[in-house]
């Protein structure tokens, strides 16, 4: 809270995929150095509710501030980007829209790819650093967990992470479903880049095939790669016409904007199945006439992944049931901590009164049955502070100004009941 006490509310500031490209995000993108400068920074000045998220997708700051320009300035000074451009492809959530954002974040709602849930892991990397500073209070770890409750039964649940969504798993998959003997076959990866690793790791994890074979211009890559993966074989792109001709399987995912396979490297009646991962493509249009050659292009391939989204799609409504049920649960637990401290201060009002009628009325009354005047009064006073339970609870009721009147009725001791974090 601000050393000042000044009223401070709710938000979540930050740029994404939705309107931000990867040149602007990447303006924006906060090393781990800058994250750590930045929740010190917001220490020092007394802003001590806040955690930091930086991934490829996204970056944003989510706590509490007097105004969310503080958020986005601090955002702006330790990134490379301007306030200017911010104000462009940005978004600032405030109270329950924050909250909300926050929920359909983790659960893979708000994901790039429908159901992709290595935001979670990030989420979490994130609080831990701002508990490490120093940075974090009740409320962010209470709706830290609730939403990670509502992400755990999201996935073990629906059918939100299921399937295939990447072009490289879909190589996989549809190796997997295609060829009966795939663990047998002869397979050769083509490219290094993003593509070509993620499809040799999907090869070792999702398949027992043990002749995977790689080939790349740069062979240095190649050699690094191969050593941390042992499973996998190093060929020198100056033999790849031999890989070729050996090879059951043929995956292209080398990002040429030109062919990088033509005739020339396929020989005659040769059986051979190519999947071509690149855009545009990179394996030339008269491969695919040669007898005896299949080769399926990354539009084929994306079908799978269609397929897998539309299943997804449909799970989206029982997703946003199970977060309504884990928001529900975090808004009564923070609205029965606003106003706990002030019903607990009214009790404590009135049983003063109590102690000082009962007195005056041992000292007033012969015989007075004391014990018997204590358990009306305080029956009585059981009843007064259920009434204003329910009087909070209601969803009309703005809880500061009634603790307000309440304060002015019942004494000043209410009013130091914090509710200044007001959603």
């Amino acid at each position: 809270m601000h050393t000042d006490n000044r009223p401070t509310k709710f938000y979540n500031i930050g740029i994404s995929y939705v309107k931000a490209d990867a040149s602007t995000r990447g303006k924006f993108s906060l090393s781990k150095e800058s994250q750590l400068a930045l929740l010190k920074e917001a220490k020092q000045r007394g802003m001590n509710e806040l955690f930091v998220l930086s991934t490829c997708n996204r970056t944003e700051i989510t706590g509490f501030a007097e105004h969310p320009f503080q958020l986005i300035s601090m955002l702006c000074n330790h990134s490379n980007g301007s306030v200017e451009e911010f104000a462009k492809v940005s978004y600032v959530n405030k109270g329950q829209d924050a909250i909300q954002h926050l929920f359909r974040m983790g659960t893979g709602l708000d994901s790039q790819i429908l159901g992709d849930y290595e935001i979670v892991g990030q989420l979490r990397q994130a609080f831990k650093q701002a508990k490490e500073v120093g940075t974090t209070n009740a409320y962010l770890e209470r709706l830290l967990n609730c939403v990670m409750q509502a992400s755990k039964r999201v996935k073990n649940e629906t059918k939100l992470s299921s399937g295939t969504t990447s072009v490289s798993y879909a190589a996989v998959q549809y190796l997997i479903n295609n060829l009966p003997d795939h663990n047998s076959k002869s397979v050769l990866v083509f490219g290094l880049g993003k593509m070509g690793k993620h499809t040799c790791k999907n090869l070792s994890e999702y398949t027992n095939n043990k002749t995977v074979s790689l080939v790349n211009r740069t062979e240095q890559k190649a050699q690094e790669f191969v050593a941390e993966h042992s499973s996998i074989r190093h060929a020198k792109f100056s033999e790849l016409q031999n890989e070729v001709a050996n090879a059951d399987v043929l995956i292209v995912s080398t990002g040429a904007n030109k062919p990088t396979i033509t005739k020339d490297h396929v020989p005659a009646n040769k059986e051979l199945l190519i999947l071509d991962l690149s855009m545009p493509a990179n394996v030339s249009a008269e491969v695919k006439e040669l007898s005896g050659v299949t080769v399926i292009d990354v539009d084929e391939l994306s079908k799978i992944t269609d397929e897998t989204l539309a299943i997804r799609q449909q799970e989206v409504p029982v997703a946003e049931s199970i977060i309504d049920t884990h928001k529900e649960e975090f808004n009564e637990w923070l609205s029965h901590r606003k106003f706990t401290p002030a019903i607990n201060a009214l009790k404590q009002s009135l049983q003063a009164i109590q102690k000082d009628e009962i007195d005056f009325h041992k000292k007033k009354i012969e015989n007075f049955d004391e014990e018997q005047a204590e358990v009306i009064t305080s029956r009585l006073i059981q009843k007064i502070t259920t009434q204003f339970v329910k009087h909070l609870k209601d969803e009309n009721t703005s809880i500061n100004l009634s603790i307000e009147v309440m304060s002015k009725v019942f004494g000043n001791n209410l009013e130091s009941v914090d509710a200044t974090k007001n959603n």
